[in-house]
């Protein structure tokens, strides 16, 4: 299985369309085989899951998403995982045990409108996590 998970830096980031990069990590029999980051490609309604389509992505992990990326994401096939935070690896660790709970998404409805990857407002409920 390959998944995706929108990271800036350590963290995964509260919005996939903003973030910086992409963490690709492939997970073979409860072991990560293969890990990449790629940089985001840009913030286009369809673009970002095409181009994880491309990658071989089946499973996408965010802190958050709207409803009509979330539709994107299903007519490739990919299941989508939101409502998650904190450290990259951390992450990684939950996905490979099992465990990963997502959960309500992280982005109020119509926030990644028109701002891309330069918004530097952040309207997310764990300001600590959010590094704009």
């Amino acid at each position: 299985m390959k998944i995706a998970i929108s990271t800036d830096g350590e963290f995964v980031s509260a919005h996939f369309g903003r973030c910086p990069s992409f963490t690709l990590i492939d997970i073979e029999d409860g072991k990560v085989t293969k890990k990449t980051t790629v940089a985001n490609p840009g913030h286009q309604p369809g673009a970002i899951p095409q181009f994880l389509h491309q990658q071989g992505v089946n499973c996408i992990v965010a802190g958050g998403m709207g409803m009509r990326a979330v539709s994107f994401f299903e007519e490739y096939g990919i299941k989508t995982i939101v409502g998650v935070s904190g450290k990259i690896d951390e992450v990684i660790e939950q996905l490979i045990k099992g465990v990963l709970k997502g959960g309500e998404s992280l982005c109020k409805p119509g926030g990644g409108k028109g701002y891309g990857l330069d918004k530097t407002e952040c309207d997310h409920p764990n300001k600590e996590e959010c590094d704009h």
